[in-house]
C-alpha cells in the first residue's frame, strides 16, 4: 500500500477542506494507506499563522523522505501559495504528487502561476465537478491527469429520534459571497404568510450586519442567529430543519448540501460549482439564480407551502447521499488514485 502525507489546512479550522478530510480520515481508505495529515494553516493572528506553516514545514522535511505521495489540499490562490514550497519539496524528492483543487467557479479570477505549474507537474489534479475540470482545461489544455472526485456526504445515525421543526436553516460562514443577506430578505417578503417558520443562521462571520438587516426587516422573532455549530448541536440542528437553504455565488462542492443530503433535507440553492452537475429544478432540488432575492421568496414560499414537495425532494436527497456521495464510493476513488500514480 500507499504511504501518504497529506497537506492541507489545520484540522482545527473551519471550512470545507476540513470537513472533507475529517471524513477521509475516519475511513479505511486512510488507514490502509497509512496517510498523515500536516496542517498548514490555522485561524489567528499572522504571528500565529507563519509560526504554524513554519513548524509544519519542518515536520513535512522530516516525513518526506519515509512516504511515496504527496497530496496537497488547496483552494484559492493564497492557500495554494501556501502550499507550493510543499509541492516542489515532494518533485524534488522524486515522490508522486496529488493535488485537490476546492474550488469552484471563482477559479477563473484566482487563476495564477502557482496553479498553472502545479497542474501541469502533478502525477494526477483532482477536481470537484466537470464544470470545474472543464474551467482548469481551459487554463492547461486537455490533460488526461484531471480527475474529478466529489466530495462524500457524511455518515449519520439515522436512530436520533428528534422533532421536526419549522426551520430554513443555513450552514456557513456568514459572508456576502455566501449570499445569507440576499436569504434574509427573500425570508422577509413571505415572513407573514409563514409566521410559524424560522429562519436559522448556523455559522460564524457577519453575525451582527446579519442581526441588523433582520431588524431592519422587522423579522428579528422569526431570524434565529446561533453561531458556528458542531458536533451534537450540529447534528440535532439538521435532524430537526425541514430544509437548507444555501444562496452562494461560488462554490467548489458545498458542504452544507452534502450534509443536508446525508440527513434527508430538501435543499433550495444557487446551481453553482458542482451542484451544476447534477442540480435539476423541482426533481432533486430547487433552484435560483444568484442575487435574485424575488425568485428565492418564491422558492422558499413554495417550499413551505407544499409538504408533499418536501417529502418528494428529502427522498432525492437521501438517494443522491447513498449513491455516488458515498463515502465508501468516494474514498475507494480516492485509493484507487493513490495505486494509479505508483
Amino acid at each position: 500500500m500507499a504511504k501518504v502525507l497529506v497537506i492541507a489546512t489545520s484540522k482545527h479550522t473551519h471550512g470545507g477542506i476540513t470537513a472533507v478530510l475529517k471524513l477521509y480520515e475516519d475511513s479505511s481508505m486512510w488507514q490502509s494507506n497509512h496517510c498523515v495529515w500536516i496542517g498548514t494553516h490555522r485561524d489567528g493572528n499572522n504571528f500565529r499563522k507563519v509560526l504554524y506553516l513554519l513548524k509544519a514545514l519542518v515536520q513535512y522535511i522530516c516525513l518526506l523522505p519515509f512516504y511515496d505521495i504527496v497530496h496537497i489540499h488547496f483552494s484559492l490562490s493564497t492557500s495554494a501559495k501556501r502550499k507550493y514550497p510543499f509541492f516542489r519539496l515532494a518533485k524534488l524528492w522524486g515522490k508522486r504528487t496529488v493535488i485537490h483543487l476546492h474550488c469552484g467557479s471563482q477559479i477563473d479570477d484566482n487563476w495564477s502561476p502557482v496553479y498553472q505549474k502545479m497542474f501541469q507537474q502533478c502525477d494526477c489534479g483532482i477536481v470537484l465537478s466537470e464544470s470545474l475540470k472543464a474551467n482548469v482545461e481551459k487554463h492547461i489544455g486537455k490533460n488526461d491527469k484531471i480527475r474529478v472526485v466529489y466530495n462524500p456526504c457524511p455518515l449519520i445515525d439515522t436512530q436520533t429520534a428528534v422533532e421536526k421543526k419549522n426551520y430554513i436553516l443555513f450552514s456557513g460562514t456568514l459572508s456576502k459571497g455566501k449570499g445569507y443577506q440576499d436569504l434574509i430578505h427573500a425570508f422577509a417578503k413571505v415572513s407573514d404568510t409563514h409566521k410559524d417558520w424560522k429562519l436559522v443562521l448556523a455559522g460564524n462571520g457577519e453575525v451582527e450586519k446579519a442581526r441588523a438587516i433582520s431588524a431592519t426587516l422587522e423579522i428579528s422573532e422569526q431570524v434565529l442567529l446561533l453561531g458556528w455549530v458542531d458536533g451534537d448541536v450540529k447534528h440535532r440542528l439538521f435532524c430537526e430543519s425541514e430544509a437548507l437553504c444555501l444562496p452562494s455565488y461560488a462554490e467548489g462542492f458545498p458542504m452544507a448540501v452534502l450534509d443536508a443530503w446525508a440527513y434527508g433535507l430538501p435543499v433550495v440553492a444557487t446551481p453553482v460549482g458542482g451542484l451544476a452537475d447534477l442540480a435539476s429544478d423541482s426533481e432533486n432540488m430547487l433552484l435560483f439564480e444568484p442575487g435574485d432575492v424575488d425568485t428565492l421568496s418564491r422558492k422558499l414560499d413554495t417550499l413551505m407551502s407544499d409538504s408533499a414537495l418536501r417529502q418528494k425532494l428529502s427522498a432525492e436527497s437521501l438517494r443522491l447521499a447513498a449513491g455516488k456521495f458515498n463515502l465508501t464510493t468516494i474514498t475507494e476513488q480516492i485509493d484507487e488514485i493513490y495505486h494509479q500514480v505508483l
